[in-house]
């Protein structure tokens, strides 16, 4: 049952992904994904021009005038929303959380897809898999979608994006368009992530914070780390500190773009500070050209 807050965050993205799916992100979603494959449309009659190979040579051999057989694109996807829940979600330094940024991007991701007639599922996982629907067309569904990300409270505090996507393995045997939205950290995914992208077409959303990339100069503050609970006093008045933060936070940020760029999956990266749809129209639109 959600409460009042939940429901009012609910009417509030449902306004808001709406608006964009509508106005400013209008085409860019069917121009980015394709169809996979063809489906057999209709039998016509023969025209000069049109390509000998397509020749129904039952029909005419039965009907003694040539025809041709017409195929149209497989338009309809099915489009899975794979949405970590661990605790380092639960972050954000500055206008909203990780995990509030994250169900905003998937509420949009669905609403484009059932706007197109595609279908829509969803994964929350953390340390494992905690809720999984099925793909399904649809509002009503999506509105669904929409109430699971804001509501979900994960049991377990880690992350393991392996079992995410072993998991949609099981469950998907049909071609999927995957948005994976998580932190991405996991730093031993890299495999999991190379055998789904080939069977799928995988884009990872990385949500980063300003905070996770550098330090302020504020005196001396407690850290702590969110899925294990070590916790540790760092003096960020010691530039020297800051700095070594900053470099292991920028090879660490290093390390995760090779492993995506190894499996060939292609990345999306966000903040919390900055509005997503820039990045959003930015990958739509280099989807297109590639298409």
């Amino acid at each position: 049952m959600l409460t009042s807050e939940q429901l009012k965050a609910v009417r509030k993205i449902h306004i808001r992904t709406s608006h964009l799916v509508n106005d400013v992100f209008a085409g860019q979603y069917q121009s980015a994904f394709k169809g996979h494959g063809m489906e057999f449309a209709e039998v016509r009659q023969y025209f000069p021009g049109d390509d000998v190979r397509t020749i129904d040579w039952n029909v005419t051999a039965r009907t003694g005038i040539p025809h041709v057989k017409r195929f149209s694109e497989e338009r309809e996807l099915t489009v899975m929303l794979l949405v970590d829940a661990s605790a380092s979600t639960q972050f954000g330094s500055v206008s909203q959380l990780k995990s509030a940024m994250a169900a905003e991007m998937a509420a949009l991701f669905a609403f484009s897809a059932i706007t197109n007639n595609d279908k829509v599922g969803l994964v929350m996982f953390s340390n494992e898999v905690e809720l999984s629907l099925p793909p399904k067309k649809g509002l009503r569904h999506v509105l669904r979608v929409i109430r699971e990300v804001l509501s979900f409270q994960s049991r377990q505090r880690g992350t393991h994006i392996t079992a995410a996507l072993e998991h949609l393995s099981r469950v998907s045997k049909r071609r999927a368009v995957v948005f994976l939205i998580s932190d991405w950290l996991d730093p031993h995914a890299a495999v999991a992530l190379t055998i789904a992208n080939r069977r799928h077409d995988v884009i990872a959303i990385v949500l980063d914070d300003p905070r996770e990339l550098s330090l302020p100069n504020i005196g001396l503050i407690e850290l702590q780390d969110a899925e294990t609970g070590e916790r540790e006093l760092v003096d960020t008045g010691d530039r020297r500190v800051r700095e070594e933060f900053a470099r292991r936070a920028a090879a660490a940020r290093d390390d995760r773009a090779r492993m995506l760029r190894r499996a060939h999956a292609d990345t999306i990266t966000v903040r919390t500070d900055q509005p997503y749809v820039d990045a959003l129209l930015r990958f739509f639109r280099m989807r297109e050209q590639r298409q």
